[in-house]
């Protein structure tokens, strides 16, 4: 078991009532709607006085694996399984030959059903470790049902029987003993975002191991201090990029040995980095023979039932958030997650969907506040997700995490103690959308400076935000990485040292350079990449399926082009290294920012932030000399980042030894001003002195 902070979360029941006063007052538009803030409140509070009085604690109740599933101690196997609308229960597998009858188990009041198998008389276990189990029931009517234990920390396929996964007992005599602590929470989010089996340039599902020793050193080398690990909770479709989830409990087999997720963890904490689990709470495959889908043999158990439990576009289940054993299910995986594996936190999935019972389709969010706490608003959903982020931070304070809504949902990221929902962060999903817009519709010469400030800038007050150029979602067949929208076909072509430097390719390095370094410095309190566009990947992300003949071609990351020193993707990745270690020495995810300057006929966008200016020129063609800008502190000044040095596949236009010097007067709101070269499509950032 890793080494995790130990619960500090007493049993104090919290007052129905919360001051909301501070939210009111940081945004007056929230006046209105105070009574549903207070109400969805009240349902949280609800919620933990019953846990706390039923079930001796949030500690106990999030425990849920440590007493349902498979359970050893020393006597033998403890195996309960909560499945309230079944007849009769019986274990099954590898250790009784399949008997669907030698070993019943017995109900209780609460619909869990329980039996135990005393160790042999040579004290090995009664099921040996890696062997294949189900539970078989019966329903009312007498139909027998087979099913893989809700909670399998085990699942695997072997598609020489069947496509089905099928779980596993999972008990290794040797544990995995962790080396590492968890690094402290991170005040400054550079995040990796990660998918194990695409991290190998070869055509092959790549493993934990592989990532381990190949990629974890990249990623550390480059300066981000954390990974987000996609596609962990076991999936039985591999091109459903991990979010059609059928054992919550289960890491992906495809991958490797849950051992070997775990020194994956513990190497990451050996090397500083935090560890973010890609969670799929906002629903659930809809397979039966190896998901929960239908578990105890009725339309419902884990989910609503009928239309409220399903989601008619990504065609899979809904879960009931507002029952007692689903909550049990889903806080104690959260859990599970932290205490075993050693996560530091999650990127919830597919936020919006749960905060509405429209789940976003159709709807177009105005930004007005009826949307947010009207009639559509699943307050059971949200009360879930309050309880997730409450319980979480206070019994393991260090984690973080991440929201991924496109609604604006606003108090999102505010404490469940001020009437928020709780999160660290949310994801800024405007911001890849206006650049891939910009990119696909509009000439360099078209696009709009205070369009391009505004969408990096427009985030909530006191709601803290990933920023992001491109995730996952562009990366992915059918769309274009920004990369591929810059170069396109001439990647493949004209990305060697060898050939000339043409006016695609250069316009591409110098834009790809820009885009990331303004995301980066304007856009949000983190930054995320998705691995392999921080050099620019050539191709885009598409699964083996029988669209493409169950290729591997394109699910890969061919981290071999950035080895080339004849290649150009060097450069874009020298220039991500470099971002992550200004950032490191400057800190300034952790201050606000002021823009000075939007200038539409320059293509100029300045502004202040941490303790550095920051002056961006996009236009194609015009350089300025002596180019005046605006500063509140007056010094001499030296350029600590260019995007047009050498190392990152530019020109050297400026003089990176340069200095130039503040003038005392009033310019564009600032009290003083300092004048520069500023080349096209090039980015200074200035420190002073």
């Amino acid at each position: 078991m890793p080494s995790v902070q130990q619960p500090v979360m007493s049993t104090t029941q919290p007052s129905k009532v919360v001051p909301i006063e501070t939210l009111i007052q940081d945004d007056p538009y929230l006046g209105p709607y105070k009574g549903a803030i207070q109400h969805r409140y009240s349902q949280y509070a609800s919620w933990v006085d019953k846990i706390n009085a039923d079930e001796g604690g949030v500690d106990k109740f999030t425990r849920g694996w440590e007493r349902l599933g498979f359970n050893v101690d020393k006597d033998g196997i403890v195996y309960r399984e909560w499945a309230p609308g079944a007849e009769q229960a019986f274990l099954v597998g590898e250790f009784n030959n399949w008997d669907r009858n030698s070993h019943p188990l017995k109900k209780n009041e609460f619909g869990v059903w329980e039996i135990r198998l005393p160790n042999k008389p040579n004290g090995e276990l009664a099921i040996p470790h890696n062997t294949k189990v189900k539970i078989s029931m019966t329903k009312p009517g007498g139909e027998r049902i087979e099913r893989i234990p809700a909670l399998i920390r085990r699942a695997v396929q072997d598609l020489n029987l069947s496509p089905a996964y099928e779980g596993v007992f999972w008990h290794p005599k040797q544990k995995y003993i962790f080396k590492n602590k968890p690094p402290p929470k991170p005040t400054e989010m550079r995040i990796y975002e990660s998918h194990v089996g695409i991290s190998s340039p070869e055509p092959r599902v790549a493993s934990y191991k592989d990532f381990r020793e190949q990629t974890l050193p990249r990623i550390a080398r480059l300066g981000y201090n954390v990974i987000q690990l996609m596609a962990i909770m076991e999936h039985p479709y591999y091109a459903s990029f991990g979010y059609q989830v059928t054992n919550f409990f289960a890491p992906s087999s495809r991958f490797g040995t849950p051992e070997d997720l775990m020194e994956l963890i513990d190497a990451a904490h050996g090397l500083g980095i935090t560890v973010l689990l890609d969670v799929v709470h906002s629903h659930s495959s809809k397979n039966v023979l190896d998901g929960i889908n239908e578990f105890d043999g009725t339309d419902h158990c884990y989910f609503h039932e009928g239309a409220r439990g399903r989601h008619e576009l990504w065609d899979s289940r809904l879960f009931n958030y507002g029952h007692h054993e689903v909550l049990r299910f889903l806080l104690s995986n959260l859990r599970y997650w932290i205490v075993e594996y050693g996560f530091d936190g999650f990127r919830f999935d597919g936020v919006t969907s749960m905060l509405y019972h429209h789940h976003g389709l159709g709807t177009a969010f105005s930004g007005g506040y009826d949307d947010y706490f009207g009639n559509a608003v699943d307050v059971e959903a949200i009360v879930y997700m309050m309880l997730a982020n409450d319980i979480m931070h206070k019994l393991h304070p260090h984690i973080v995490t991440i929201a991924e809504d496109v609604s604006g949902m606003p108090t999102l990221c505010r404490p469940v103690a001020e009437g928020g929902i709780g999160f660290d962060y949310r994801l800024a999903m405007a911001i890849p959308d206006m650049w891939i817009k910009l990119l696909k519709e509009k000439k360099d010469e078209a696009w709009d400076m205070g369009n391009i400030t505004h969408t990096l800038t427009n985030r909530r007050w006191k709601e803290p935000t990933v920023a992001y150029c491109e995730s996952h979602d562009q990366a992915l067949v059918g769309d274009k990485t920004i990369a591929f929208w810059l170069m396109d076909k001439e990647m493949y072509t004209n990305m060697s040292n060898l050939t000339p430097l043409t006016p695609v390719i250069d316009r591409g390095l110098a834009l790809h350079k820009m885009i990331r370094l303004i995301t980066y410095g304007l856009g949000g309190e983190g930054y995320l990449n998705f691995m392999g566009n921080e050099f620019g990947h050539p191709e885009w992300l598409d699964f083996p399926r029988a669209g493409n003949n169950s290729s591997f071609h394109y699910a890969r990351r061919q981290y071999n082009l950035i080895d080339d020193h004849l290649l150009r993707y060097q450069y874009l990745n020298n220039f991500d290294q470099a971002m992550h270690a200004l950032e490191k020495q400057s800190h300034w995810l952790q201050t606000t920012q002021y823009v000075s300057l939007k200038h539409e006929g320059d293509k100029v966008i300045a502004f202040e932030r941490g303790n550095l200016l920051w002056i961006f020129n996009f236009h194609p063609s015009q350089s300025f000399s002596d180019y005046r800008v605006g500063t509140n502190w007056a010094g001499t000044y030296r350029v600590v980042l260019d995007t047009d040095w050498k190392e990152f596949g530019g020109h050297e236009r400026v003089d990176r030894k340069g200095k130039y010097f503040s003038t005392p007067e009033e310019w564009a709101g600032r009290k003083n001003y300092i004048q520069v070269y500023i080349p096209s499509r090039t980015a200074l950032v200035l420190a002073y002195q």
